[in-house]
């Protein structure tokens, strides 16, 4: 199956330095789910949500809240109309779309460009 979904960040856009990168195929990750995946030396959260459309978004992994690269393994849902993640230590949210920690602002994490060719994965770091 030949197909691209794109997912861009609203608060960051791609430039000329960043570049997309393959790191796995979406069967991969089951849905509704994360898995964390290396890219460039950074520890990144991809997350595979299906709410009637498959859809990706990818945030760093390390939660500054509890100091730890846990955030993909947390439990995905929304608050209102907003898809986030709640971390499995603190149980912080973040946004999954542009990063933002609910609960503490200042400890928002970046989010990435992420689209699928293909059946594979790709990031934009």
């Amino acid at each position: 199956m030949n197909q691209t979904i794109e997912h861009q960040p609203m608060e960051h856009h791609a430039s000329e330095a960043q570049s997309w990168n393959a790191v796995c195929s979406i069967d991969d990750i089951l849905p509704n789910t994360g898995v964390c995946v290396l890219v460039n030396d950074r520890h990144v959260a991809v997350f595979h949500v299906t709410d009637g459309m498959p859809r990706l978004f990818a945030i760093d992994n390390y939660d500054p809240n509890s100091k730890a690269s846990v955030l993909s393994r947390g439990l995905v849902g929304n608050l209102g109309e907003r898809i986030v993640v709640a971390s499995p230590i603190y149980k912080h949210h973040f946004d999954l779309q542009t990063g933002e920690c609910l609960e503490v602002p200042e400890s928002s994490v970046h989010s990435y460009q992420i689209r699928i060719e293909n059946g594979n994965v790709l990031i934009a770091v």
